[in-house]
């Protein structure tokens, strides 16, 4: 990989950001087919690009500055995980920092937009977890059309899950969660034609924070993987604007298919 300038809003701390082999850019990728009708046949499997593809497999939708993403990868080391970024300083950001951590093996930083990526070219059924966590609540009505949770990310994030995946959802917007739950119900509708079963709240929160809990703590652990007890997720995000002032809304779907 070529080593890239140092980014901006000072992230780099005066250091060229190396993404390594963690790093994955749109330039990596094949190009789409330009039948629509070819599309499916040329999806790919993000499952190859790790040393392990037999490995359970997660999504991060926005991993931002890496928080969950570095800690989880940290905590668990048998799964393989990618982060799927829009925002190219994060992403760099991001990937460099994995890379840094010795988790090339096991974790891609992907830079693109993570709907997208997943509507046109993942593949279907590859998928165990797909993590959602502080997404942009776009609290302005004529901006709720780009929030990501609709039901064209349902649509496909069923897709791309195994049978028994699960989909995790933090937010600490109220009105989001609001809008949140119409979606939730539809999907989890015994009519619906691709389904979800909802777990429990307090289920919900015992899942999304064991993904950090390392199976055997360690004695002395990095300092990524050190957070104050109220955190949810550990996002950069969550600590430095939730301040544990109220707990976070946590909603975990699991992808059933219908008989």
């Amino acid at each position: 990989m070529t080593r890239l300038a140092p980014m901006s809003f000072g992230l780099a701390r005066g250091r060229a950001l190396d993404p390594g082999r963690a790093g994955v850019s749109a330039r990596d990728l094949p190009g789409l087919p330009a039948d629509p009708a070819a599309v499916d046949a040329a999806r790919l499997d993000p499952r190859g690009w790790f040393d392990d593809p037999g490995r359970p497999f997660e999504i991060e939708i926005g991993p931002g500055k890496g928080g969950f993403l570095v800690e989880t990868a940290l905590a668990r080391p048998g799964v393989n995980i990618l982060g799927v970024e829009w925002a190219r300083e994060f992403w760099r950001y991001t990937a460099d920092r994995c890379r840094r951590r010795g988790l090339e093996s096991r974790v891609r930083v992907l830079h693109a937009d993570a709907v997208e990526f997943l509507r046109w070219r993942c593949a279907p059924g590859v998928a165990d977890v797909i993590h959602l966590y502080y997404s942009d609540p776009w609290p302005k009505k004529k901006h709720y059309k780009r929030r990501v949770l609709r039901d064209e990310f349902l649509a496909e994030a069923h897709r791309v899950l195994k049978p028994g995946g699960r989909l995790c959802v933090v937010t600490d917007h109220d009105g989001y969660w609001a809008w949140m739950q119409e979606y939730f119900e539809r999907w989890c509708a015994p009519e619906a034609p691709a389904r979800f079963q909802r777990l429990s709240d307090d289920e919900a929160r015992s899942l999304i924070r064991a993904f950090r809990t390392p199976a055997e703590p360690a004695t002395a652990p990095p300092r990524e993987s050190r957070r104050p007890d109220e955190a949810l997720v550990g996002t950069n995000y969550e600590r430095k604007f939730t301040g544990g002032a109220k707990a976070p809304h946590a909603a975990v779907l699991v992808a059933i298919t219908q008989q």
